[in-house]
């Protein structure tokens, strides 16, 4: 099978900022459906928008403290490490002389390789990186916690903690389900240390790897040619090297008589009028987003709402500050039908179209799994006439190319391929989900 590499645009993903450099988060709150639709209940969207604001030139970006966890096991000889050791040689060399990394590799045991080190000694983290050789099984859960084990070596509350790790099969050593990896990656994430995951080629188990990501709220990446590992590498340790705030959390508050219905894309705790969520943290001009599905209550015609407040509160990573921020939004009702659809707000609406679009994926991806191969196809094929349908009513270049997505997806549910699309299905998944721009997803033709 010929494998192309197109690129991806994830709908939010890298903004310009502002020429004015601010030093503060921006918050943007808004509503699909800023005018409603008069003596009627209706649900919309609610968006909260943050993003980050450009490093100053002037100011020292903050420290980061990394583990690389990289597979050693058997299926790793050959390109698999060769390109592992180059990847991860021109990663370490962006780093900054004061900034700490450890190197671990792992078969059925853990070897810390470099332990947790600042990144001037060049010669010592070369050396550690080059005695990388492939052989035996997988030892995941024992990688990965030992990782963090060398980050909480050097932790602060004020730089970037991370482990980043790098597997190409099955975890077959210690815990090895997706929920005993979920967990681990829960509770580093409670000690301000993400995971990023990395599954490279075709033996990896994608719902594991992910699931790893999302609890600690890392990135996750597929990568099926072992040469694409540079790239990867090099735009992880460009998130790494860019983020402006941490502990991010972000409090809903519903108006009385607004119901909260439910969060697309992203964990969330709803408790009556009141929605939380947490982002571990925001990069140097990216967007990151939490998308509010709520029930508006019906009002006659001239009539206003105050429909929530929010609140954000974060770690500014540049000035050492607690920030915080807040906004309300609001909407007004009208008789006129069309003057409800021209003051849509087409932006939101695709972002919020995405979202759904990416939920119903996922449901496919379960269908296939449970051998309903038909519906799957059906529920696929149906997502994509809807995101078409969207895409030309608002105009949107990227709901036109996850359509296509879909209805290529409907296409490769069996056969030797199934394994490939499953792990790219899931990688786009998490990828919209979590507003993650790794700027080229593959497609197999």
């Amino acid at each position: 099978m010929k494998t192309n590499y197109i690129r991806y645009s994830i709908l939010t993903g890298v903004l310009l900022c502002n020429a004015a450099m601010a030093t503060q988060v921006a918050l943007d709150v808004s509503l699909t459906n800023p005018l409603l639709e008069a003596d009627k209940k209706q649900s919309v969207f609610l968006k909260v928008g943050l993003r980050g604001f450009e490093l100053p030139s002037n100011t020292r970006r903050a420290r980061v403290n990394l583990a690389l966890v990289i597979d050693k096991s058997g299926s790793m000889q050959g390109e698999k490490i060769k390109q592992a050791k180059e990847a991860a040689l021109m990663a370490v060399s962006r780093l900054r002389d004061d900034d700490i990394i450890s190197i671990l590799a792992y078969d059925n045991s853990v070897q810390v390789l470099v332990p947790a080190t600042r990144a001037s000694d060049r010669v010592a983290i070369r050396k550690g990186i080059e005695q990388l050789s492939a052989g035996g099984s997988t030892a995941l859960y024992a990688g990965v916690s030992k990782g963090a084990g060398e980050v909480r070596k050097f932790f602060e509350k004020n730089q970037v903690n991370r482990v980043i790790l790098l597997s190409d099969g099955q975890a077959n050593v210690g815990p090895k389900t997706p929920g005993a990896l979920g967990e681990l990656g829960a509770s580093l994430v409670k000690e301000r240390i993400s995971v990023t995951t990395i599954g490279l080629g075709l033996g990896y188990n994608e719902d594991l790897m992910a699931r790893l990501a999302r609890q600690s709220d890392g990135n996750h990446a597929f990568v099926e040619n072992p040469y694409d590992l540079a790239r990867i590498f090099n735009s992880e340790f460009g998130d790494v090297l860019s983020v402006v705030a941490q502990e991010v959390e972000v409090k809903i508050r519903c108006t009385n008589g607004v119901r909260p219905i439910r969060v697309l894309g992203r964990d969330a705790d709803i408790a009556g009028q009141f929605v939380v969520v947490r982002m571990n943290q925001l990069y140097s001009c990216q967007e990151k987003y939490v998308m509010l599905e709520v029930e508006i209550p019906s009002k006659e015609a001239g009539e206003s709402i105050n429909v929530a407040s929010v609140d954000v509160v974060y770690d500014n990573i540049t000035t050492s500050n607690r920030d915080r921020l807040a906004s309300t939004v609001g909407a007004r009702f009208t008789k006129s039908k069309k003057e409800v659809q021209q003051r849509l707000n087409k932006e939101v609406m695709a972002e919020a179209v995405m979202q759904i679009g990416v939920d119903v994926n996922e449901k496919a991806v379960a269908l296939r799994d449970q051998g309903k191969v038909e519906e799957a196809q059906k529920l696929l094929f149906g997502n994509g006439n809807y995101l078409k349908k969207n895409a030309l009513a608002l105009g949107s270049k990227e709901l036109d190319e996850d359509a296509l997505r879909n209805y290529d997806d409907s296409k490769n549910l069996e056969g030797a391929n199934w394994n490939y699309q499953r792990k790219s299905m899931r990688s786009r998944q998490y990828n919209l989900a979590n507003q993650q721009d790794y700027g080229i997803a593959p497609i197999k033709k």
